[in-house]
């Protein structure tokens, strides 16, 4: 009974990192941070790449193996983050096509918020850390400004995303689906977990599977050896890639909320804002309102949000 409840806690957390991963702006590890669970997290991803580890898989010593991995634990973490992304995803997508403003100038509060809470958290600061930190921004605004809007849907594209938003989604202070959104598939796959798109969601998951498999190494590495520089770099690179969150840098996703407020249906919404577009037509006369006082009460929100999780996390160091 005391290991099925440990197991139950374990997937609880799970969870929270699951729901902190389908939002761009919570990072999943800081979640496993503020729930303890993260070092553990590391050592179990670093033990299934040891070769001692596969020589007793490979020799059928299946219990010795399970316990090398802590099997037990990983389980039960992935059965929580599972349900809470099939859970989330639907109700992520109905926000970003009804209230987009609203919903981006959430997200945009949240990782402006957390860029500064890790600034702000570094100590002795050096020469060498704000050369770091730069590194990092100059890869943020550069990736961001010079990624398409739209990316291909073909499946090796979708590998590869799997496998890199996977490694960023165990990283403190940078979440997951922000790396995809960056990628320009963070709709098409909250899309696609709806939808049961088997295909796209089975080469998306094995893109995850070697991606963590791969980086688990690297992450235990980095973390030992380089920890400071490594975050640095990665609250710079948040920082940067604000731009891609700008709530009316979209203006296809904002024209088409404007038809589906005035009662047309989402798939008509979409395919009208396609055939402007195709057309050559400009969308910005159709923008309606732009919901600055709303954009502003959701940044603050999401302010609020981080700030709180901050107050969590200290107060349990």
């Amino acid at each position: 009974m005391k290991k099925l409840i440990g197991d139950i806690m374990v997937a609880i957390k799970g969870y929270c990192m699951g729901a902190a991963n389908v939002i761009p702006g919570v990072s999943g590890g800081t979640i496993a941070l503020l729930t303890g669970i993260f070092g553990r997290i590391v050592d179990s991803l670093n033990s299934v790449m040891e070769p001692h580890t596969w020589k007793c898989l490979l020799k059928g010593r299946w219990k010795e193996f399970w316990k090398a991995i802590d099997g037990r634990f990983l389980l039960a973490l992935a059965i929580g983050v599972l349900a809470s992304i099939f859970s989330l995803a639907k109700l992520m997508e109905v926000v970003l096509e009804r209230f987009p403003v609203q919903t981006w100038a959430f997200f945009f509060g949240m990782i402006a918020a957390s860029a500064v809470v890790m600034l702000v958290s570094h100590k002795g600061w050096k020469a060498t850390d704000a050369l770091w930190t730069l590194l990092g921004l100059a890869a943020g605004v550069v990736i961001c400004t010079l990624s398409p809007s739209q990316t291909p849907d073909d499946l090796w594209f979708i590998f590869i995303c799997g496998a890199i938003a996977i490694c960023t989604m165990i990283l403190p202070g940078i979440s997951g689906s922000f790396v995809l959104l960056i990628l320009g598939k963070y709709e098409y796959i909250m899309s696609a977990i709806n939808q049961m798109n088997l295909p796209v969601l089975a080469v998306f998951g094995i893109g995850c599977a070697i991606g963590i498999l791969a980086f688990s190494k690297c992450l235990h590495w980095l973390l030992g050896r380089y920890e400071s520089q490594t975050m640095l770099v990665l609250v710079g690179f948040v920082t940067g890639s604000l731009v891609k969150v700008w709530p009316w840098s979209d203006k296809a996703a904002l024209v088409r909320a404007e038809f589906i407020s005035r009662g047309m249906d989402s798939e008509a919404a979409r395919q009208a804002v396609e055939a402007i577009s195709d057309a050559g037509q400009s969308l910005t006369p159709l923008l309606g309102d732009p919901h600055t006082a709303g954009a502003i009460i959701f940044a603050l929100l999401g302010i609020t949000l981080v700030g709180i999780l901050e107050h969590l996390g200290r107060s349990k160091g």
